[in-house]
C-alpha cells in the first residue's frame, strides 16, 4: 500500500464530506450551516489541492482543475459570508445565505468530479 495515495485520497474524500456537511440543510437557515464547519472545508480543499501540485498526467492536470474551482468558490462563499457578517453589517439574511450555500454547491461539485475522476483511475489502474 502506497502511503501518500492513501493521503492524498483521504483529503480528497474528507474535502467532499466537509463540504457536503456545510452544504447539506436549508438553504435559507443560519442554523444548518456552521461557520466553523465552512473554514474547515476551505483549509481541508487548500490541502487536497496543494497534495495535486507536481502531478504531470492530463487526469492529474484535471484533478487540480477541479480542486481549484473547488477552493474558489468556498472562499467566495466565506468572503460573502464575512462582508454580509461584519463589513457591510447586513447580517445572514436568507438570499445572503442562499448565496453562501449556493457557492459551495458549486464546489461540492467539483469535488465530486475529484472523486469520481479519482475513482475512475483506480479502477483502471487494477485493469
Amino acid at each position: 500500500m502506497n502511503l501518500e495515495k492513501v493521503v492524498f485520497g483521504f483529503f480528497i474524500l474528507l474535502a467532499l464530506t466537509l463540504n457536503f456537511g456545510f452544504f447539506l440543510g436549508d438553504i435559507t437557515d443560519v442554523a444548518h450551516h456552521n461557520v466553523y464547519e465552512l473554514f474547515a472545508a476551505i483549509v481541508v480543499s487548500l490541502i487536497a489541492t496543494a497534495l495535486k501540485f507536481g502531478e504531470r498526467t492530463q487526469i492529474g492536470a484535471v484533478l487540480l482543475a477541479a480542486s481549484l474551482v473547488a477552493d474558489l468558490q468556498l472562499i467566495a462563499a466565506a468572503v460573502v459570508w464575512t462582508l454580509a457578517s461584519h463589513a457591510l453589517e447586513l447580517g445572514l439574511t436568507p438570499s445572503v445565505l442562499a448565496s453562501i450555500v449556493s457557492l459551495s454547491g458549486g464546489a461540492l461539485l467539483a469535488n465530486i468530479v475529484s472523486v469520481t475522476i479519482l475513482v475512475l483511475e483506480t479502477v483502471g489502474l487494477h485493469r
